[in-house]
């Protein structure tokens, strides 16, 4: 099998977009009104008229019987991130690495999932939810929302380099002009995450997995129990698809 390097590759600048098929936005909300709580992620088309998010608003709160403050409230939240996006169109991001490690760590319902992989950000036909639903049949997962909840954190974490990658560019520009350029950093845990894989492969990694990497990559999935649903720690129930095992084994040989 070819093996890639992690560390070969030039920097390309491209025009600002999602590095997937659609160029949806993920969202996410978090509100409190009135002592309700109402919390969601999913995706946006950032071309859609503000009366569509208007009318999801005022949709989404006749269905689930929340107060009418959260209307509003919903707007400003949905508005806001695409604004944020909407800014970041038409300017220039610098793609450093072509393969980029993704991590997923959720609990949805009872369902609480780990897993972390590689993802070519050069692809633009990469499909998060096609993924999504791929991985949830391979771990025999039978809960419908598990896979948009993936597929969400998949976008948030591309949609944070894809910004970040931004930030770097506007910095060279400015330092270009004679401005010095502040340090770039991030807290975001999608951008942490990747600096931390990163500094495991070395600067010569390779996708395919080596059988001293399985432990890496093996997804866990835990079921919690109704009644422990309060506690921190899930049981350790793990369990990990056979197909993937094997494919990883044939992997392996290969490469060694």
């Amino acid at each position: 099998m070819k093996t890639v390097s992690l560390g070969a590759s030039r920097p390309s600048t491209v025009n600002f977009r999602m590095p997937t098929r659609d160029n949806l936005v993920p969202i996410r909300v978090d509100l409190e009104v009135d002592g309700q709580r109402y919390r969601d992620a999913f995706t946006w088309n950032p071309r859609d008229p503000d009366s569509e998010i208007i009318s999801f608003a005022k949709r989404t709160a006749k269905d689930l019987k929340l107060p009418a403050n959260f209307v509003p409230q919903m707007l400003q939240s949905i508005q806001g991130q695409l604004a944020e996006f909407r800014s970041y169109e038409g300017q220039e991001m610098q793609i450093k690495e072509k393969i980029v490690p993704l991590k997923i760590d959720l609990r949805v319902n009872n369902t609480v999932i780990r897993d972390q992989f590689l993802w070519d950000i050069g692809n633009l036909d990469s499909d998060p939810e096609e993924f999504a639903r791929t991985l949830c049949d391979d771990l025999n997962i039978t809960d419908p929302e598990v896979g948009p909840a993936i597929a969400v954190s998949i976008r948030e974490q591309l949609y944070e380099i894809a910004s970040q990658s931004v930030s770097v560019m506007r910095e060279k520009q400015l330092s270009k002009k004679g401005r010095r350029a502040p340090e770039f950093s991030s807290n975001s845990k999608a951008v942490n995450n990747a600096v931390d894989l990163f500094k495991y492969f070395g600067s010569k990694g390779s996708v395919i997995r080596k059988r001293k990497e399985w432990y890496l990559y093996e997804p866990v999935v835990d079921v919690v129990a109704n009644e422990e649903d309060g506690k921190e720690e899930p049981p350790n129930n793990s369990s990990r698809p056979k197909k993937r095992a094997e494919e990883e084994k044939v992997a392996s040989l290969q490469s060694l």
